[in-house]
């Protein structure tokens, strides 16, 4: 199964599988290409491995990406840390291809505005006891898409956001990789 993974950060998600690809835990997956919105670290992650990357506008990203799949036979896009909201054209279109993580227990905290620390900073002022982070496949509703998977801890007394933000990686380094291993294997 080739892949194309879209991001915008730091890259963690993108190198839990890359490593997941490289130590066998994802036999059958290969990282065609990746495709940032912006510079950031995850280029750097990608380039290492020698993996075809492209860095987009994020205004015209939707398109851009089409062009650069148009000739590709990709099987699945990975939105691993990826915050531009695609246009309801790329998600039509892809949307049944196309998997997104997000750092909450969805439906809860999710939609245009909750991604990383705003995610965190809002369930603790919910006063959740649970958390966690979800993978859902991709529509033009964010965050509204069918999950695949998620995966929960329990919120200690006196966590604060960088609590929730480390405990959150844990999880999604787990649920992404079953979720990619699960749509390859079907």
């Amino acid at each position: 199964m080739k892949i194309a993974v879209f991001v915008s950060g730091g890259g963690t998600n993108l190198q839990n599988i890359i490593d997941a690809v490289e130590d066998g835990t994802l036999p059958n997956v290969e990282v065609e290409m990746v495709m940032a919105d912006r510079d950031c670290f995850a280029i750097e992650r990608s380039l290492d491995k020698e993996i075809r990357t492209y860095v987009l506008d994020r205004k015209t990203f939707s398109e851009d990406a089409e062009h650069n799949l148009i000739d590709e036979e990709i099987d699945l896009i990975v939105l691993a840390g990826f915050l531009t909201i695609l246009s309801p054209e790329f998600t039509a279109k892809w949307g049944s291809k196309m998997i997104n993580i997000h750092p909450s227990l969805l439906p809860k905290f999710g939609g245009k505005g909750m991604y990383g620390s705003k995610v965190h900073k809002a369930v603790l002022e919910a006063g959740e006891k649970t958390s966690g982070a979800t993978v859902h496949y991709v529509t033009a509703g964010v965050d509204e898409g069918q999950i695949i998977c998620q995966a929960t801890f329990d919120i200690e007394e006196g966590d604060q956001v960088a609590d929730l933000q480390r405990k959150v990686a844990e999880v999604e380094s787990q649920i992404f990789i079953k979720a990619i291993k699960q749509i390859s294997e079907a």
